[in-house]
């Protein structure tokens, strides 16, 4: 029976090598937003072909950017999984929850301002970097 014999070495030299691709397709996945946001006002003066190319090609690097994700989250050992599990899920919870209910607000008139996109990706990351600091806490 062949038995493999897996090295903590080899763990951790995978945790680090799925960490620094996940971090490179992060910030390619900026960088092309940037591009998509800014490009269009200041560079090619909203002209329709470089602009839909630059969503597109956003598009295509945030979808590099989940499957590194998902790799970096099938290397993670049981208890860390667990950790981002219970993060994701009041993430999803709290965004769903409280963004629709911000929405809301502003179609029954109790706040003057139109809600953007950005509160609530500035809410999901507070609540999900709280989410893990909690659960690192709790299974420490």
């Amino acid at each position: 029976m062949n038995v493999k014999k897996t090295d903590s070495g080899d763990w951790e030299s995978s945790q680090k090598h799925n960490k620094s691709r996940l971090g490179y397709w992060t910030f390619a996945w900026v960088v092309s937003m940037a591009i998509a946001a800014f490009g269009p006002k200041l560079i090619w003066d909203f002209a329709i072909l470089p602009t839909v190319v630059g969503v597109l090609l956003n598009l295509a690097v945030g979808f590099g950017m989940i499957m590194a994700n998902k790799r970096h989250l099938q290397g993670l050992d049981e208890m860390h999984q667990r950790i981002f599990l219970e993060a994701g899920a009041l993430t999803l919870g709290v965004g769903l929850v409280c963004g629709l209910s911000f929405e809301l607000l502003e179609d029954i008139r109790l706040i003057t301002f139109e809600p953007q996109i950005s509160h609530l990706v500035v809410l999901m990351c507070i609540t999900f970097l709280g989410g893990m600091i909690a659960g690192k806490r709790k299974y420490q």
